[in-house]
């Protein structure tokens, strides 16, 4: 565990909010603003929130922003192919190297999340003001620390299975909706030396960021998925180093 705060990087393509007056009215300031708005509560001082959109220069995901970021929050929907290659795979290979992942929602389908996985992640799914049930499965996982065993979502997207996703590390959450459909919707990963959690729900016309138990389990996410180790590698003053050394902190 570093003795420093945190560095979270909430990333957000930040185009429905502009473009879709129902989106607006939810999300006023845009779904990045309310979840590092959630995470700033939580966490408070154990951490350093900031944010960047697809619309900034390398959609605000530089080489030196990454380096400096301890644990990245992505949220996409309808701009996944816009978010350049060179970006989606200095994301992956920042995992790897050990920074945390969260995924929200509709970036299961965003470039970084299926370079990580290496399948299509595609899903059923159905838009419509379902009720989703989110049930705890691992309620011992510190990402379900005081979250509800049953948390109520009144209105949702519908995301069902069958989910086309590796065999998920651990499984902490699992969805019923008003149709019957099941969905696998909290699951843990580990690629290389980062840990990874994907959570789906967060529909952008739906108030869902603003739910206190969500946004616990954002919280808790962050503190998770921030433990992984990431290496110190070797500078010009280091002596005697073999190639390829690392030593955690």
């Amino acid at each position: 565990m570093p003795d420093r705060p945190i560095r979270v990087v909430v990333w957000n393509e930040y185009l429905h909010e502009r473009e879709d007056p129902a989106v607006q009215a939810v999300y006023p300031a845009g779904i990045h603003t309310a979840i590092a708005s959630a995470l700033r509560t939580g966490l408070g001082e154990a951490a350093r929130i900031s944010t960047a959109t697809l619309d900034q220069p390398e959609h605000g995901l530089s080489g030196v922003v990454l380096d400096e970021t301890d644990v990245l929050l992505w949220w996409g929907h309808m701009a996944h192919q816009q978010v350049a290659e060179e970006v989606a795979e200095r994301v992956r290979q920042r995992v790897l190297d050990g920074m945390g992942l969260v995924v929200l929602h509709s970036a299961h389908e965003s470039k970084p999340f299926k370079k990580l996985m290496g399948t299509s992640c595609a899903l059923r799914w159905r838009e419509s003001d379902d009720r989703e049930v989110v049930w705890t499965v691992s309620p011992s996982h510190p990402i379900a620390e005081g979250v509800p065993h049953a948390l109520v979502l009144p209105k949702q997207e519908m995301y069902g299975e069958y989910f086309d996703i590796p065999q998920p590390d651990e499984l902490i959450f699992i969805s019923w909706f008003t149709g019957g459909e099941v969905f696998r919707s909290g699951c843990t990963f580990t690629r290389g030396l980062g840990r990874i959690f994907y959570f789906s729900p967060g529909h952008e016309t739906y108030p869902v960021y603003h739910d206190a138990g969500v946004r616990r389990i954002l919280v808790n996410a962050v503190k998770w998925a921030q433990c992984s180790a990431r290496p110190s590698y070797p500078t010009s003053r280091s002596t005697n180093a073999p190639v390829g050394w690392f030593q955690a902190p």
